[in-house]
């Protein structure tokens, strides 16, 4: 167990120094350390981050670190872990094809599998290829027995024992043709949706505008669809979200909308919009950045059913007292160490093969 308390404890001190990274001004801190060797360097991937993907501005840099700085902390990495038989396992190597559709998505898989005492191969997006290697350093540099246990790769995958794949549902099916015959998790397209009432306060549906625009919607998830009830009134939702109204001054997300209005306008399609979010009738999940889908339901547990049936296309279902899994407003991009990707648990996935 001394060796997974030696992780853990690297885990924290990653932690307290990402909490240096976590304001609108960095300011590097007493008593973190390494930071002599590791704080401007990681400023300095920070600034390659932006540059390399725009959609990475710093404040979406900032809150993906802020989220990670509190999610490891002792408490927290304890608890999780509490729930799992911990004893040493027969080290695999684990090959980790991560997405790159906002900062750090991977990270949870590269923790669960170091956690677990495995090795990771991680094959990361072009999009999201310089935060996790640095921190790599500092954690190797942390805990001399990680060294040797972390690879990164742009080459073919070879040599792993396990893998874990996320993807659309294209590359999900390339995945589970080229990895068949090794234990895996390969995850497919998810969407998240918010289940509303009409009952809902001006500070709930502020904090679903936090769902729909964290990362300007470009996460799993983010709620891109709406289930409203029959001649539900749209303009208390679309005053409590005037607060995001900044976002169409980010000239990708005004491109996107400029050029999705457009394709409504011409296809003649009836839409709600308020000059940076476009509110489309539609049956699909999955919406265009700068637009949100919507479907009228009858019946609360019309809605109940059509979710659990559909459930492999749902990362999360916002909403207050309409689902029995159910995440609160404003919480979709705060997801805890135990909220797992597609509802599959990982931990327990890394410590059975």
């Amino acid at each position: 167990m001394s060796d997974i308390h030696n992780k853990i404890t690297a885990f924290v001190k990653l932690g307290k120094f990402l909490g240096q990274f976590t304001g609108k001004d960095i300011v590097k801190k007493e008593n973190i350390e390494y930071n002599e060797l590791f704080f401007e360097g990681f400023k300095h991937q920070l600034k390659l981050a932006e540059e390399t993907n725009s959609w990475f501005t710093k404040e979406n840099l900032i809150y993906a670190l802020s989220q990670w700085s509190e999610a490891l902390t002792e408490d927290k990495l304890l608890n999780w872990l509490s729930d799992y038989d911990l004893r040493p396992v027969t080290p695999k190597r684990v090959a980790v094809i991560m997405a790159g559709n906002i900062p750090m998505v991977g990270f949870h898989d590269f923790l669960s599998v170091l956690i677990s005492g495995h090795s990771v191969i991680a094959k990361l997006s072009s999009n999201d290829k310089h935060l996790l290697p640095y921190l790599s350093k500092y954690l190797e540099h942390t805990e001399p027995s990680l060294k040797g246990t972390i690879t990164f790769t742009e080459d073919k995958l070879e040599g792993f024992d396990a893998v874990i794949a996320t993807g659309s549902d294209n590359t999900a099916r390339y995945f589970e043709f080229y990895f068949k015959g090794k234990p895996s998790i390969i995850r497919k397209n998810r969407n998240s949706v918010a289940v509303l009432t009409g009952k809902e306060t001006k500070e709930e549906l502020e904090a679903l505008g936090e769902d729909i625009f964290r990362y300007y919607g470009l996460g799993c998830r983010n709620v891109s669809k709406l289930f409203i009830p029959e001649n539900y009134d749209f303009d208390p939702f679309f005053d409590a979200i005037y607060k995001y109204k900044d976002i169409i001054n980010y000239p990708k997300y005004a491109n996107n909308y400029d050029y999705n209005k457009a394709v409504y306008l011409m296809s003649l399609f009836d839409i709600l919009e308020n000059g940076f979010l476009m509110l489309k009738e539609d049956d699909s999940y999955a919406s265009p950045i700068a637009t949100l889908f919507y479907e009228k339901y009858v019946s609360i547990e019309s809605v109940q059913e059509k979710l659990n049936v559909e459930k492999e296309s749902i990362q999360c279902v916002v909403g207050n007292g309409v689902m029995e899994h159910e995440t609160g407003f404003g919480n979709t991009q705060k997801p805890k160490l135990s909220d797992y990707a597609d509802g599959v648990d990982t931990l327990d996935f890394l410590l059975r093969i």
